[in-house]
């Protein structure tokens, strides 16, 4: 099946190609560095030879946030290692190096196409002394290279749903051998965990969801923006799809009949979409703007729309009340959901709508503490924040403690576990 596998992906190579330069053109590829991900001659290999270098993959910057604070943490430790870490989206390469930009020990380039010769090319290039796969990048012709090569391989947060495992058990004996090439998998869920044991993968651990382990409640908006927003009733749609950016708009109206003074922060899950919501906005003759990051807000703005990578922290540590986006789409219902967990860190009653079958099971959990609340529709959303603009909610600040401690405590066990394989020097701060 392997075999098959290579064949199949080597002959369709060409068709990735066009599909790469298609991207480049609608400027959803980087203009220059998109070659790394298809000619081996572009990896841009830089690295210490007197260092140890741990790989990790994360596919997007949901991946990627999940394991920063174990990338940091264990930097912070260990002087004598380099980080090679690797994404496919534009917008988490643009991330990675924002958060990491001090750090000359720590480089990112884009995920190569899982062509054989490509992988090949790449382990032998680079020669990491460890590999983290995280989430559910699987990617057979990269895990059974890694695997020859000897090198040690984990499964970061392994998420593996019901709509993915039906898919794996198709070829049930090539997905088991294929995730076998891991020598130790660390489940999100107790979903993911159930399937990765039908899987019957070896060395599978449960320690909790490493995606806990983020915080970043100390990023604040600055002090001029702030005395501007002091001077409204704020809320937040974060995380937003195409569709639901109408009901953002449509909630703020309703509102607007009681509170004159609303402002609507939208972060649509895709910046460069900015310019499709301001149209919308001033289809509604509302008076939008399109925020960068050192953007001063204009004092007259009703819809805020901001289109800067990596900043939503500081808008959920301002505003309390936060709609997470990707769960009132119909037609993503069996990938409904973005990560909430930011959000209930910074204090954040969530709301959000009936679609979050990728995050099910924190969403079970926040709705346990009171943190996030369910709804059907938007006449129901602008319902829920008229009443809480009305009389705002103190944080619960031991439900942020339970969060925080949950998620340090996932993030140390996390790394004794890498500590067996690499010796690492570990801090149990």
């Amino acid at each position: 099946m392997l075999f098959i596998y290579r064949t199949f992906f080597f002959f369709l190579f060409p068709f990735f190609l066009i599909f790469t330069y298609i991207r480049l053109f609608l400027n959803k590829e980087h203009k220059i560095r998109f070659k790394e991900k298809i000619y081996s001659s572009n990896f841009r290999v830089n690295k210490n030879k007197n260092k140890k270098l741990v790989w990790f993959h994360c596919s997007s910057i949901g991946e990627f946030l999940s394991v920063y604070p174990l990338i940091s943490k264990i930097n912070n430790s260990n002087k004598d290692l380099e980080f090679l870490i690797t994404s496919t989206t534009l917008s988490s390469a643009n991330l990675i190096e924002k958060k990491f930009i001090q750090h000359d020990n720590i480089m990112h380039r884009f995920f190569p196409l899982d062509i054989e010769y490509l992988s090949e090319n790449f382990l032998n290039a680079w020669k990491p002394n460890m590999a983290c796969f995280v989430d559910s990048e699987i990617w057979p012709n990269f895990l059974f290279k890694i695997k020859e090569k000897k090198i040690p391989l984990m499964l970061l947060n392994g998420r593996i749903t019901k709509k993915t495992f039906n898919r794996w058990k198709v070829f049930f004996n090539f997905a088991r051998k294929t995730f076998n090439n891991f020598d130790l998998c660390l489940a999100s869920s107790k979903e993911s965990e159930d399937n990765l044991k039908k899987l019957q993968v070896k060395n599978l651990k449960y320690l909790g969801n490493l995606k806990f382990s983020f915080n970043n409640n100390t990023e604040n908006i600055d002090l001029y923006n702030k005395k501007i927003l002091d001077n409204f009733k704020v809320w937040c749609a974060a995380s937003t799809h195409e569709g639901e950016e109408l009901i953002a708009i449509k909630t703020h109206m309703k509102i607007r009949e009681k509170y004159s003074n609303i402002l609507t922060i939208i972060i649509p899950r895709h910046v460069n979409r900015s310019f499709d919501l301001k149209k919308l906005s001033n289809k509604f003759k509302l008076r939008s703007q399109i925020l960068n990051e050192k953007d001063k807000i204009h004092s007259d703005t009703e819809i805020l729309i901001i289109n800067s990578f990596g900043v939503v922290s500081k808008y959920f540590n301002y505003c309390k009340n936060a709609f997470i986006g990707k769960s009132f789409v119909k037609g993503l219902k069996l990938g409904g959901g973005q990560n909430p967990i930011e959000a209930a860190k910074a204090g954040c009653k969530i709301f959000h709508g009936p679609y979050v079958y990728n995050f099910k099971e924190i969403y079970d959990l926040l709705q346990s503490y009171g943190i996030s609340e369910k709804l059907n529709d938007g006449s129901e959303l602008a319902k829920k924040l008229i009443e809480n603009l009305e009389k705002p909610k103190e944080i619960n600040k031991q439900t942020v403690y339970l969060l925080d401690n949950y998620g340090e405590n996932v993030l140390n066990q996390t790394i004794e576990e890498l500590n067996k394989f690499m010796k690492l020097k570990y801090q149990n701060a």
